[in-house]
């Protein structure tokens, strides 16, 4: 018997506050696949797409679903049917599902499906029972049918996150990119599958562990500096 989506409580987050701000040349211009888009607008659309699902630390050409690329250009797919099929590809189950548990993986999906943190733990348990239940396709279809990703993106524009940075707000939430996916939990699966190899002599790759700590303390560009710093000291 399939169990129903749990209910849980909203929390108060920016992309629940409605935008008031008259659009200007400043104003984001969202990916979308609306008033037929040129080559070049299509090149973005798809750049966008893999940015937002794959991240910029697993974008490489190896994980380009070219066959899906064309009938997106051809329109024979549309923006929703392109994200559906990233998600579920072999490259994203293997690099996210595949080492990650449930609730991680719970909450990657609802940032890069819905473009927002999660409310709180009962909506990732909520949700993480539908992937226990339903499966990896059964959990992206529903994030996919929600009225809140219909609404907020539909069929023809690339999800985002959404209200990151608010009018005559010197600040806005951090990117959900900030940090490294790559934790304690997720290194050992990688190392129990045999994609990544210990190192000689008992040292072990923390490079991870590394990465993170440096991200929380340091600013961006500097941060950067440190950690190639810091993985080149580990490597030695």
């Amino acid at each position: 018997m399939t169990i129903p989506l749990l209910t849980y409580s909203p929390s108060s987050q920016n992309q629940r506050v409605s935008g008031f701000e008259v659009p200007g040349d400043e104003q984001r211009r969202l990916p979308t696949q609306d008033d037929l888009p040129a080559a070049t607008e299509m090149d973005d659309i798809i750049r966008a797409a893999y940015r937002q699902i794959f991240n910029e630390q697993q974008m490489i050409v190896a994980h380009r679903q070219v066959a899906l690329e064309s009938q997106l250009r051809n329109g024979q797919i549309t923006i929703r049917d392109f994200i559906r099929s990233l998600v579920l590809s072999d490259s994203f189950r293997r690099l996210n599902y595949d080492t990650n548990n449930n609730y991680r993986f719970v909450e990657l999906c609802i940032q890069r499906l819905l473009g927002r943190s999660p409310y709180n733990e009962p909506e990732k348990l909520a949700w993480s029972i539908v992937l226990a239940t339903k499966g990896l396709q059964g959990l992206v279809d529903e994030l996919l049918n929600t009225d809140e990703y219909l609404t907020a993106f539909g069929d023809s524009t690339v999800p985002y996150q959404r209200r990151r940075i608010l009018p005559q707000h010197d600040t806005g939430e951090l990117p959900f990119a900030r940090m490294a996916r790559y934790d304690r939990y997720h290194r050992d699966h990688l190392y129990r599958s045999g994609q990544l190899r210990q190192f000689g002599n008992g040292v072990a790759d923390r490079s991870a562990e590394i990465y993170r700590k440096v991200l929380l303390f340091v600013p961006t560009a500097a941060a950067a500096l440190l950690v190639a710093t810091l993985l080149l000291v580990t490597s030695v």
